[in-house]
Parts: structure tokens; sequence; C-alpha cells
């Protein structure tokens, strides 16, 4: 082996209906006498946190509700939750929801631990105190931010996202029940599951890429093409729903350990930019940067085309690898992805700006061709 590597995930991961009956006693465990349960106004509403306020409570754990976690979670979100978790007299965490809630909750639990604000901890392992406990209770099938050391909080003035990859970050404990994914919408169930390929894929092309992050990126590639369509087409089709949690935590273990690329790159910027959804972003974004990875990842990419089940007999690596990466557009097609972003709202006059983020970005650091800003510029205006 010509480089050191490493592999972190959560010390505790749980699976399956019912799990969530545990976020009380998994608390409890750590000494926890009052916890902040960061969510978002949606899981609120619908009573969920109170559901899941009332399983810690039933294990003796006092509970403040923070509901304020807003897609694409910013600054203001983390500094008016630290004001919450100190008011409150807190000494642990537990979020519920998506990516947003997750990233928000790490980014509390930084500042909590760590003081100053979260652009302090911008970019990699910049905190020195490790988090104060944080159960994340997932409800999506896409982001794994549950289980991984990134976060990614929204600097307001600067319009840009900040990606904060911090190995103190990472939950104590993951909780993945299929339950509270059922109600998701076919639109969100699209997006977070081209997500996780995403992370899946990035990982797998990444200059990081190990054996062991190999293993799970290429199990992805088989449950995705087969569960992300039935759970689309269907929400209450639970074997769907419980292979896609295995399906975007795999991702997950894979991402956390092999980075990303510059799809997450420029998505970053394109969801900081516009506030337009991390997935779709992804979604869209995916084809472009895989076309231009093509060459420094051909035999990769080759390979992910017969996982994804397309056949590949005959054909050389070259056909095989452009097969793979069309099969990923007819998916997208097939789960109603948006075919650009101009009908989301992004302008011309904003790509060179957007290109030039995209480079500072943490995640551009292992993507397997180092472009150009001009050729950064051109993968934005493929996916306009």
């Amino acid at each position: 082996m010509t480089q050191q590597s490493s592999f972190s995930m959560p010390a505790i991961n749980l699976f399956g209906q019912g799990t969530i009956n545990e976020a009380g006693t998994r608390l409890k465990d750590v000494g926890a006498k009052k916890t902040l349960l960061v969510t978002d106004e949606g899981l609120y509403q619908l009573g969920i946190a109170n559901t899941i306020a009332d399983i810690i409570k039933a294990a003796g754990v006092e509970v403040e509700i923070y509901p304020k976690a807003e897609p694409n979670p910013t600054d203001q979100n983390v500094a008016d939750g630290v004001d919450a978790y100190k008011a409150a007299n807190c000494d642990s965490l537990v979020s519920l929801g998506g990516g947003s809630s997750h990233d928000a909750a790490k980014g509390i639990g930084l500042v909590v631990s760590n003081g100053g604000t979260i652009h302090d901890y911008e970019g990699v392992d910049k905190s020195k105190n490790p988090l104060v406990p944080l159960i994340a209770i997932n409800t999506t099938a896409g982001t794994a931010s549950e289980m991984t050391k990134f976060t990614i909080i929204t600097d307001v003035k600067r319009h840009v996202k900040m990606a904060i990859i911090d190995k103190h970050v990472t939950p104590l404990v993951s909780i993945n029940d299929p339950a509270l994914m059922v109600g998701l919408p076919p639109a969100l169930t699209a997006a977070t599951g081209l997500d996780a390929l995403t992370h899946a894929i990035e990982a797998y092309v990444s200059t990081a890429a190990t054996p062991m992050t190999d293993a799970c990126a290429e199990k992805v590639f088989e449950l995705i093409p087969e569960f992300l369509p039935r759970a689309f087409a269907n929400g209450h089709d639970m074997e769907a729903r419980e292979q896609m949690v295995y399906a975007q935590f795999l991702a997950g273990m894979a991402f956390n350990n092999a980075s990303l690329g510059y799809v997450h790159a420029i998505a970053h910027q394109m969801g900081g930019f516009y506030n337009l959804p991390h997935g779709v972003c992804n979604a869209i974004l995916l084809p472009h940067v895989c076309h231009y990875n093509l060459v420094g990842r051909e035999d990769r990419f080759a390979k992910i085309a017969a996982y994804l089940g397309e056949s590949v007999d005959g054909l050389s690596k070259r056909e095989a690898a452009e097969k793979g990466i069309a099969a990923i557009e007819r998916l997208a097609k097939d789960l109603n992805i948006p075919s650009g972003f101009e009908e989301l709202g992004a302008k011309h006059e904003d790509i060179q700006t957007l290109a030039e983020n995209a480079m500072k970005d943490v995640t551009a650091a292992t993507n397997p061709r180092k472009p150009k800003l001009e050729e950064v510029m051109e993968i934005i205006r493929q996916a306009m």
C-alpha cells in the first residue's frame, strides 16, 4: 500500500424498524440529563419530534426541542441553537431529520464544545475538543450525515456553503429506523437516493479510495438501481425503504473515508448561492462531472456500469464506462430530476463566481482530475 489510510464511523449504529425506541436508553448510557433535540419545522409540526421526545423522556432524560434547522442550515441556525442549548442547560444533543438537522446539530455541538463561531471550523479538523454526546436519528435515505464527519453550513453573508470535515463531529450513535421514512414524498426520496449514489461514485473514483471504501461503494451500486425506483414508486414498500437505509449508510461509509469530488464541490456552491436542495444539485451535476472525470478513471466507470447491471460483454473499457454514465442519466430521468439549473433559477452571469468558489471547496481535493477554472465553468454551463 502506497499511502496511509483510516476508516471512521460512529461507535454504535442501529438499523431496522423499532430502533428509534432505543434513543432514550442510549442517552441515559452516557449520563445525559437534558438533551437538545435539533429538528426541522416540518417534523415538529407533524408531531414526530414530540414522539421522539416522549421516548427520550421515558428513559429519564429531559428534552428541549429546537425546531429551527432549515434546509441548507445556516450559520445563524447554529448560533441560535447554541443559545438555546445554553439557555436550557443541556448536556447532549439529538438530531432528528435528514442532513439539515444533523449538520445543524453538529455545528451547534462544535461551537458548544470549542467556543467561537461556526466559521472558525471551516476546513479539516479545526476543532480541539470532542463533541458533546450526539445521537443522530435519520429520516431520509441519502445524506448519511447521521454517521459522517462532514458538516455543511451556509455562510449567509458570503452565500457559500462551508464544508467542515472534523473527526470530532462524528455522532456517538446513529439510528436508521425505516419506519420514519415511509412518509417521505417521491421527489425527496429521489433526490436523497441520488445523493447517496453520488456519494458512492465520488468515493469510488476518489484519489483517496481504498479497498475498504471500494467494497462499500460497490454494494451501493447494486442496491440503488433496484430499490430506489421502488421506494420512489411506493413509499410504503418497506423492503425498498430498508434496503435504501443500507445503501445510503454504505455510501456514507465510503465517502466518509475516501471523501468526494467536484460534484459536491460545485453542488455546495449551487445550494449556498441559490438555496437549492442538495440532493437535486448532486443529481443534476453527477453525469456532467462523470463525463469530465472519465479520462482519469475509465476502468472505474467501466466497473460501475457492470455493478449497475449494464451488459458490458464485448465492450471496450471506454464503451462500458460511457454506458454506465448513460445508466445514471436514465435513472435520474426516471425519477423526474430537473434537467438543469436554469429552470431552478440559476444565472449564467454567476458561473465564474460559482466555479471559483467550487475550486476552494475542500471536497475538490480528492477529485481524480484536476481542472482549471475554465473547465469547472464549462461543467457548470453544461449543467445549466
